[in-house]
């Protein structure tokens, strides 16, 4: 037990506290290390800190000490803390902080009315989010529609929304991209065969989202414009993903 000025346990020095100090732990003093009987120590009496094996100082109250055992916080005050946190971090959706408030066992009430609440103030915008994640990512990446409704389902999207947002892509604007995305690559496949190339092309669209036909005619114009007098575009790569 460390012993202060005024008795076991009374808590750092010229501070107000609690008569019980048991909240807070034992912590390193200020000044460096001191020797002490020919030896090197960096704690008091070279223990760790109480309730924090590696030293650390926790992140609340010692568990079973007094300040631990108050009321239990409000659950749409903590609801509120951990939406404005994850959205200062960057635009969530309203069913990825809803999954992030049943991960902190809020309850489905207090998480509801918060949810509610900040749908009301335009915090949460799942229309807006969809809008921006579309122009982002096919700008940022040169991701397909197909690619980017995928994404925008896996965060809890509506279809609805997700329909309104990829729509906003305009079909010569994902073709012009697609070719974009053929001319960067295509140096890096030169001197392979064909056919190899083709589908190595087409495969990376086809990751990024593009579907077979375009896929296929965009490869093929592209290998067409860099090799006008070489030998005819095969036949059997009508289906270059298989």
């Amino acid at each position: 037990m460390t012993t202060g000025p005024t008795g076991p346990d009374s808590g750092p020095a010229g501070q107000a506290g609690p008569r019980d100090w048991g909240a807070w732990p034992d912590v390193p003093e200020p000044s460096g290390p001191s020797r002490k009987g020919g030896r090197r120590e960096g704690r008091r009496g070279g223990r760790r800190s109480r309730g924090v094996p590696d030293g650390r100082l926790p992140d609340g109250p010692v568990e079973g000490s007094p300040a631990s055992q108050g009321p239990d916080a409000d659950p749409q005050a903590v609801a509120r803390a951990i939406c404005l946190r994850l959205l200062t971090m960057g635009p969530r959706t309203r069913a990825q902080l809803a999954e992030a408030l049943r991960k902190r066992d809020v309850p489905d009430e207090a998480a509801e009315a918060v949810l509610e609440r900040f749908s009301e103030v335009g915090l949460i915008d799942d229309e807006a989010f969809a809008a921006a994640w579309v122009s982002s990512r096919h700008t940022g990446r040169g991701l397909a529609r197909r690619a980017l409704a995928s994404e925008l389902r896996h965060r809890g999207v509506d279809e609805d929304t997700v329909k309104e947002a990829v729509e906003q892509l305009d079909p010569e604007q994902e073709e012009e991209t697609a070719r974009r995305l053929v001319a960067r690559k295509l140096s890096a496949t030169r001197g392979l065969d064909r056919a190899v190339r083709t589908r190595r092309l087409a495969g990376m669209l086809a990751r990024k989202g593009y579907g077979p036909g375009l896929a296929f005619r965009v490869v093929r114009e592209a290998l067409e414009n860099e090799e006008p007098d070489g030998p005819a575009f095969p036949d059997d790569l009508d289906h270059p993903f298989e």
